[in-house]
């Protein structure tokens, strides 16, 4: 076997990057048991392609890693004296646990809206409705809605959303939106950012 001609074929970055068959995978491993050459070319390559993914990485973002915590049982209470934003990455059962106690019991007026906070970020409200929410703009405030019980169907512009539990949309500015309830009732967190 022509050793350097092997190791130069480009086969062991194809075996490090996962690009060969079974066979292809065990001839490797096989060659690379035979000649200690290949052994070491093969973690010389291992070794740089390791170092080259480190440099490369890119830590995920913080709401990520709390919503996998979240979605494995660690996730944080959520703390309505100071109530976090809502997003993509919330924990809707976090949320639905802290606020429960405000959830009126049933039968309920038709609209019931009890507010979180309100500073200079904006508002936030929990919301719970049975009633459709007629087309509106909003063009001093991002509008948002998180889902954490029930289900609604939002027109935002020329897009139609079906929105269910854990499900969050925020609207643009400037963009005309409606909300038409399609269970029986909605409960939901309703933000609204203020940008100017």
């Amino acid at each position: 076997m022509d050793i350097q001609a092997y190791i130069q074929s480009g086969i062991l970055e194809q075996y490090c990057l996962d690009l060969l068959n079974a066979d292809e995978r065990a001839d490797v491993l096989k060659n690379g048991a035979l000649y200690p050459e290949i052994k070491q070319e093969l973690i010389h390559i291992e070794t740089t392609m390791e170092k080259m993914a480190a440099a490369r990485a890119i830590d995920p973002d913080e709401r990520l890693k709390q919503q996998i915590l979240s979605t494995l049982g660690f996730g944080d209470d959520i703390d309505l004296n100071n109530p976090p934003n809502v997003d993509a990455y919330s924990d809707y059962e976090a949320w639905l646990k802290a606020v429960e106690h405000l959830i009126p019991a049933q039968p309920f007026e038709d609209f019931f809206m009890e507010v979180l906070r309100q500073d200079d970020r904006g508002t936030q409200m929990l919301v719970v409705t049975k009633t459709d929410v007629p087309e509106e703009t909003h063009d001093n405030w991002i509008e948002s809605f998180f889902i954490l019980k029930g289900q609604c169907v939002c027109t935002v512009g020329t897009e139609t959303i079906t929105l269910n539990v854990g499900n969050f949309l925020e609207v643009p500015l400037y963009t005309e939106h409606d909300i038409k309830i399609t269970s029986p009732y909605l409960v939901a967190i309703l933000q609204r950012l203020i940008v100017f």
